[in-house]
């Protein structure tokens, strides 16, 4: 039986939806190691019911963002570079749930470390 996964993903802007979605453009656009990490926890994201499943895979290490970046969550990729997103919440889910978090709006990839918080 099929597994109808639920988690829907939504893009800042069309250029990091193609190169979430694309091996090549990814490639191109960040180098072969992050390129193919990154399409890898793009598909990790899409098989995913919830931000709970993507919590149980250790090499993602899915984390959540402090300071401005407060209500964006991170995954790894290949260090220091992190794939960054927000959660898409109605205003009665709790965002601390990471059950409740199956909408999320992919808003980068970067580094962030030692960068001034925007």
């Amino acid at each position: 039986m099929e597994r109808l996964c639920i988690m829907e993903l939504h893009f800042k802007n069309n250029k990091i939806k193609k190169n979430c979605e694309d091996p090549r453009k990814a490639q191109k656009e960040y180098g072969l190691r992050i390129g193919n990490v990154l399409t890898q926890r793009v598909g990790e994201l899409r098989a995913a019911d919830n931000l709970l499943d993507i919590k149980h895979i250790p090499a993602a290490r899915l984390h959540k963002l402090e300071g401005t970046r407060a209500d964006e969550y991170a995954v790894d990729l290949v260090h220091p570079f992190r794939l960054v997103f927000s959660p898409v919440l109605e205003e009665t889910e709790n965002i601390h749930e990471l059950g409740n978090i199956n909408i999320v709006r992919i808003e980068e990839v970067t580094d962030y470390h030692g960068k001034q918080k925007r």
